[in-house]
């Protein structure tokens, strides 16, 4: 094979599968094709092959890496349980496609492979296949060329397999223009809530109705397995009091650094909007500013109730839900009167009335950043700055001795907490779910509370990162089973939730009744529409994605269209569909671009269908005990 390698490497096709390489080799990487090194024991089984868990910790680590390195993800995410889902599912999918190209009898050649192989650049070196680079290679990867090989070869065949059906997602220029202008479509809405909290006081429910939810789901409503615990946590925050910055130390940071400490003045807001609508009479005006002076009154007898204000009067629904949190924002970005009033303010400071087209804002600035500040301003923070960094660099120093003392001295983490200064502390009854949150949302901590050695020989747990600069060991001091709940415990919540169901129900009847109403023409009192936005489907303009989903669902044969939809959470929701304009790409490079994204997604979609269509017809079983202790360890 290799003398073959050597003679292609010559050939006018020396370059024409590289662009192949990026499909097995970024997924998988050059792990893959380890020659049967680790664990062999089998995490899922694909019709009769196997795929061992070193294969899935190979891909698994490959992922990660490529992840990193794009820099596509936060790091923080690598270990989460979908990219391990999809790591596993990826190496289903290269198994079944091979069992299909077995029975296909697809084909690669030698003198395709050898192509394929000299063509990558791990194995380039002044623009040319190296055959010393390439032996190199495989050794320090502990790799035979027979098995490397034979990898690449299944991999060009499960690409040629894939590139087969691919092809078939091809869409005619008529079609394409037709799913354009749907998926181009711009709709004005409005949308109304008939709230199931406004019900909550009509709903009744009655005591023999509460005892037969218990009695039907008493075994449901189980009190979890609970621990008491002592963990001692090494922290970089903590280490902060012990470390020493003098002024010589800031005012050089500063000196270096000076232009990090120059920007654009950026504002953080909020804001309560009352809106007056588009076109709006002098009465329209007035009354919304009569609102708006009242909601203002209000701001400045309890400024602490701007929030609260907000939430339920603005008009705007992109920050109404957000206690009116317009986020960061610079000079541009608002319009002219809201822009002049937000930059002369100072932080905490409530402006008066702002009229701007979109009716009356009251605004509250939050925070200020990016202004030019001198020294004297920054030392402070420079000074904090520089104590944490120091305080990192001395947990690094601690972490590796905290982990071993907690392990090797594992029946107290006394020891420890005497060498490393911290304080051992006693937490109240934990299920696995509460201590996860409990750490910073760590699973991991709860789940080696949770184990034999440490529940039952009561020793302590490793230590564990729960955050960064933070390492803590935990160990159980008390353990209470898990217990049925007793009625008296969930009763009154058993009734809150049977008096929710029942004012939901009551909010889906009159929505469902307003709708058929407002279709007949008829009018209809008491409804409250936001202010009308403009929408597609990739701008929501604040609103919700189940009422984005909505509004592009509704019916707009006759303007204006009503629809509606029940919201098990919230009650009815009502949209209502005013205007509808449709955006076509105009120029012919526009036009083929949308074409051949549709091509692409309907090539996708094909492949998709394919891939299903193999695991149907091919038995898949998955080894859950085996990943889940081996997700534990990773």
């Amino acid at each position: 094979m290799l003398d073959q390698i050597r003679t292609v490497a010559q050939g006018w096709v020396g370059k024409a599968l590289l662009a192949l390489i990026t499909i097995p080799f970024a997924l998988f990487g050059i792990d893959s094709y380890l020659s049967g090194a680790g664990n062999s024991a089998t995490v899922a089984k694909v019709g009769g092959n196997n795929i061992s868990i070193q294969e899935y910790d190979n891909a698994l680590k490959n992922m990660r890496n490529r992840l990193q390195s794009e820099k596509k993800i936060d790091p923080a995410e690598l270990d989460s349980p979908e990219i391990k889902s999809m790591v596993l599912n990826q190496l289903i999918n290269k198994q079944l496609l091979n069992d299909e190209i077995k029975h296909a009898k697809y084909a690669i050649s030698d003198e395709q492979l050898a192509t394929y192989i000299t063509g990558m650049p791990e194995f380039q070196k002044d623009g040319k296949f190296s055959q010393e680079l390439y032996d190199q290679t495989l050794t320090q990867n502990q790799l035979t060329p027979n098995k490397f090989e034979a990898g690449m070869r299944a991999d060009l065949l499960a690409q040629q397999a894939q590139n087969g059906i691919s092809k078939l997602g091809f869409i005619s220029n008529a079609r394409a223009d037709n799913i354009s202008s749907i998926t181009n479509q711009q709709r004005v809405v409005t949308v109304s809530e008939i709230k199931t909290k406004d019900f909550v006081s009509q709903a009744i429910v009655t005591p023999a109705e509460v005892k037969a939810y218990y009695e039907l789901h008493k075994n449901k409503l189980i009190n979890p397995e609970q621990v008491k615990i002592e963990f001692l946590l090494l922290s970089a925050t903590n280490l902060i009091t012990g470390m020493t910055v003098d002024d010589a130390e800031v005012k050089k940071f500063y000196d270096e650094n000076t232009d990090k400490f120059q920007g654009t003045e950026q504002r953080n807001a909020s804001h309560i909007l009352i809106a007056f609508g588009v076109s709006p009479t002098p009465e329209k005006k007035q009354e919304a500013k009569a609102k708006a002076e009242a909601i203002l009154a209000e701001i400045k007898k309890n400024p602490k109730s701007f929030e609260t204000l907000a939430i339920k009067n603005s008009e705007d629904p992109g920050s109404a839900v957000k206690g009116g949190d317009l986020g960061s924002f610079a000079r541009g970005a608002m319009v002219k009167p809201f822009e002049d009033a937000a930059f002369s303010l100072k932080v905490n400071e409530v402006s008066n009335l702002v009229e701007s087209e979109f009716g009356y804002h009251i605004i509250k600035v939050t925070g200020i950043t990016g202004a030019n500040t001198d020294f004297e301003t920054l030392k402070p923070q420079i000074k904090g700055d520089l104590m944490f960094k120091k305080a990192q660099e001395e947990f690094a120093k601690q972490a590796e001795g905290f982990s071993n003392m907690v392990y090797e001295q594992s029946g107290s983490l006394a020891p420890a907490a005497k060498v490393y200064g911290g304080q051992v502390q006693k937490s109240d009854w934990l299920s696995r779910e509460a201590g996860a949150k409990f750490f910073k949302n760590n699973e991991k901590i709860m789940n080696l509370v949770f184990s034999n050695e440490v529940l039952k020989d009561k020793r302590n747990t490793e230590a564990v990162e729960i955050s960064p600069n933070n390492l803590v060991s935990a160990r159980v001091v008390d353990y209470k089973a898990a217990s049925p709940k007793s009625f008296d415990e969930v009763k009154s919540g058993i009734e809150a939730l049977l008096k929710f169901e029942a004012a939901s129900k009551l909010a889906v009847s009159k929505g469902q009744a307003v709708l058929k109403d407002l279709r007949e023409g008829k009018e209809v009192d008491g409804i409250e529409w936001i202010p009308e936005v403009t929408i597609d489907r990739k701008t929501a303009q604040g609103l919700t994605e189940l009422a984005m989903s909505q509004a592009f669902k509704t019916n707009v044969a006759k303007l204006p269209a009503y629809s509606g939809l029940a919201d098990s959470k919230q009650g009815y929701l009502l949209v209502k569909v005013i205007k509808v304009n449709t955006l076509l790409p105009t120029d012919a490079e526009a036009q083929k671009l949308a074409k051949d994204e549709l091509n692409a997604a309907l090539a996708s979609e094909y492949l998709a269908a394919y891939k299903q269509s193999l695991r149907e017809k091919i038995k898949v079983t998955v080894n859950e005990k085996l990943l889940i202790s081996n997700t534990e360890n990773n």
